[in-house]
């Protein structure tokens, strides 16, 4: 079965003000809108539209986080994808454990493409999807703003800072996605209540032989420095004056 791979990260919506817990351990969670990564949401749209042009059989979403992160595994059986698996755990997952998960699942499942947002917005590392590459022995294609495949290999377009760059990879390989991609669909009622349904299997970091101690421990979370208030000058040599004060000039 042609089969492709999909990460669903758990995040905080987009749209939602981040605030720091008080203690500064943090940033609250609890009654915050949670989302799936803008990315990862775009990833999936791109292994949907490739299983709708007929060159795949199954999209398969994995998510990695809390009991609750079933939600967004949810919304992406309603989106489109035919099963899901969570690697359940409330410990804080750092890349390589991920990447090494996603690593035994490819064993189990054999796709023939393992697709990945860039990064996450939470933690912006966007480290998961080289590591996962190296260690399957597999090529990679990073940030791409277009994907086509055929005939056992894909055609990638990326942007870089000179322009576009295009690659040709083999298949099986491992691919993060970009924001120019696509624009994921809307989830209507009808397939939210279909994807009720469809199989969602659990399993723990146990069952990867990965361990639930933090390899990090974060020591302080800071919101921001607020900016100052700014000033209003009369003229350019008001401006000029002001900026001088401040050593910008």
């Amino acid at each position: 079965m042609r089969k492709i791979m999909v990460g669903v990260k758990r995040v905080v919506d987009y749209n939602v003000r981040v605030r720091v817990k008080p203690d500064n351990t943090g940033v609250v969670t609890e009654g915050v809108k949670m989302s799936i990564n803008p990315f990862d949401e775009i990833a999936l749209e791109e292994a949907l539209r490739i299983k709708e042009k007929g060159l795949a059989d199954e999209v398969l979403a994995v998510g990695i986080g809390p009991a609750d992160a079933q939600q967004q595994l949810r919304t992406a059986l309603a989106m489109g994808a035919d099963r899901a698996i969570l690697v359940q755990t409330d410990a804080q997952v750092p890349s390589l454990s991920v990447a090494k998960i996603f690593r035994q699942l490819v064993d189990k499942e054999q796709p023939f493409l393992v697709l990945l947002g860039k990064q996450a917005i939470d933690d912006d590392n966007g480290q998961t999807p080289q590591m996962l590459a190296a260690l399957w022995d597999r090529p990679q294609a990073v940030s791409c703003s277009k994907i086509e495949i055929s005939e056992g290999r894909a055609t990638v377009t990326r942007e870089v800072d000179a322009g576009l760059e295009v690659l040709e990879v083999d298949l099986p390989a491992v691919m993060s996605v970009d924001l120019r991609l696509n624009e994921p669909r809307y989830v209507k009622l009808p397939d939210i209540m279909k994807a009720k349904k469809k199989p969602l299997d659990t399993m723990t970091l146990g069952d990867f032989g990965v361990s639930e101690a933090p390899a990090f421990r974060t020591v302080r979370v800071d919101p921001p420095p607020q900016r100052s208030k700014g000033i209003m000058v009369k003229d350019v040599a008001e401006l000029v004056d002001a900026l001088k004060k401040k050593g910008l000039v």
